[in-house]
């Protein structure tokens, strides 16, 4: 990617948009290559940032929503909320720190009266 041309953040030229940006206005890369970059100066020892430019002009629709992409969307969002233990939905997706819903991540592991086995 030596060749790509780099511009200052906030600097890029009219027509060459970030995937976000792109998808903000209901479009997508579509397959074309990165045409630059930007980059954030390094602040406090750290890497710079780097974004990729896509062509505005070269991008294509976002896809629309097809009826059994969603309700794989909703099937994989309701998955997430079911805790592996109790199999109980938990209303809430379940943080990937606990690996469960928090009543079983805060279940006693050594039985209720506080008595170890």
């Amino acid at each position: 990617m030596g060749a790509l041309p780099v511009f200052r953040w906030r600097l890029a030229p009219d027509g060459l948009a970030t995937r976000r940006q792109l998808r903000a206005q209901g479009l997508r890369p579509g397959g074309q290559d990165v045409a630059a970059q930007l980059e954030r100066p390094r602040r406090r020892g750290r890497p710079p940032l780097v974004a990729y430019l896509y062509r505005v002009d070269l991008a294509v629709p976002v896809r629309p929503m097809t009826p059994a992409r969603r309700a794989a969307l909703a099937a994989a969002n309701r998955a997430r909320r079911v805790c592996p233990v109790c199999r109980r939905d938990a209303g809430y997706v379940i943080p990937t720190s606990l690996g469960t819903c928090v009543p079983c991540a805060d279940a006693d592991p050594h039985g209720s009266d506080g008595s170890t086995r």
